[in-house]
Parts: C-alpha cells; structure tokens; sequence
C-alpha cells in the first residue's frame, strides 16, 4: 500500500468464552491507509462487528496486535484507550445512540464536555457541525422530533466533534430508507474526500460500492479484499 497506515491489524484473533470458545476474528491481517474508503462487507456472524471493535479500540485482540496511527494499543491502559478513541476516532453506528432528552446540539457536544472544553466553544462547534450535515435549523430538536436521517447526521456530527482523523460507521444506513441512505452516504463519502479515513462496515452491497476498498469477511478470516 502506497498510502501511509493508519489502522493496522496484525494477526489478529478474537475469541470469546472460556468452556466454549468463539473465535469471531481468527488471524487477521490488514492495514488501511490515511484517507483511504474501506468497507468491511460480510453476512451476520462473519466478524466485521468485532473487527470494527478491535479497530476501534473498544475491545483488545486476544492475540495480535492492533495499531492506530503508529501507536501499538496491545500495552495502553483502559484511560489511554479512552484517549486514542476520543482524540482520533469518531464512531457512527446503527442505533445513533444519541441521548434522548438532550437536544441535537447538546448530543454533538457530549465529547466535547468530558474533554473539559469550555461551554460557549462547545456549543460553537457543536453549532457549526450541525450546520455542515444540513441541521442548522434543528438545533434545539430532541431526537424523537426528528426522523432517522436527521438523527443520524446529528451522530455524524457527534463524531465529528473532536475532529478525528478516522470515522468508523457500523451499518450506518441500516435503519434508513432509500433516500436518507442517499444523504449519509453522500456526507460520508464527502468526509473521505476532506482527507478523513472511513471505515463502514455492511452487509449491504450497495452500500460497499460507494467504498474506493472491499474487504469480504467470513466466518472470521477475510476472503477477499480488492481495490
């Protein structure tokens, strides 16, 4: 790969249990590069999930070794793996996970809030995202007054906020019609050309092809991955 890595698994395995033993990731190697469009593509059960989880930092590999912007995660205490994710990796998933009660300005700003950032800056930012992916006019909006879409995109927003090099989304339009899937897409595809690195995990062909990268998972190992 001509582009410089940014994430990186090294054989990677994942196994969960004890007595019965799942191996979900069973020696995976791959590397993504900066700004580079990589879509994980696989059925239910092949392992993109915990692949993305492994990547992402929000688990550690039972074996191998995961890299994220150079930095080897396999020895990083549980607050530096909070850092990495905080500081360079926005996540989008399928249920949005925005908090009911608080508005859409105040769900972008959460991170921001645990990272200490005074309270006119975070409502700025917060302001200024909600703006770029089309909801200026829905500041002050609870999630259950907007429809998927929106919802989404002010997660798209939320990961945005503490202005990561990396986007992972898993199964970002899994909810959505066909139209709103046309809109994530479009603002996702939109951030990889900015020069952010996105990674999208699918079941969806469609949703793949809008990927520049196609790894094919199965039954943990990856099958194929072409450019």
């Amino acid at each position: 790969m001509n582009k410089q890595s940014v994430l990186e698994a090294r054989g990677v395995w994942k196994i969960y249990g004890t007595k019965v033993k799942v191996e979900a990731l069973r020696g995976i190697t791959l590397s993504i590069g900066k700004a580079e469009f990589v879509a994980v593509i696989g059925p239910s059960g092949s392992g993109k999930s915990t692949l993305m989880h492994v990547l992402g930092c929000l688990e550690r590999p039972t074996h191998g070794e995961v890299v994220v912007d150079g930095v080897n995660i396999a020895h990083l205490s549980q607050d530096e793996l909070a850092e990495i994710r905080a500081r360079r990796i926005g996540f989008v998933f399928q249920q949005y996970n925005l908090l009911p009660r608080k508005t859409a300005q105040r769900n972008v700003e959460l991170p921001l809030l645990f990272q200490g950032v005074g309270a006119a800056e975070r409502a700025g930012r917060a302001a200024q995202l909600l703006e770029q992916v089309g909801l200026g006019h829905r500041l002050d909006h609870r999630p259950s007054q907007m429809s998927g879409g929106e919802q989404q995109r002010v997660a798209i927003a939320r990961a945005l906020v503490s202005d990561p090099t990396i986007i992972i989304a898993d199964e970002p339009t899994g909810n959505l019609d066909s139209t709103s899937t046309l809109e994530i897409m479009t603002i996702l595809s939109n951030l990889n050309d900015q020069g952010r690195t996105l990674l999208v995990v699918t079941h969806d062909p469609e949703i793949a092809a809008w990927a520049e990268r196609i790894v094919s998972l199965r039954d943990g190992r990856i099958i194929d991955d072409e450019d």
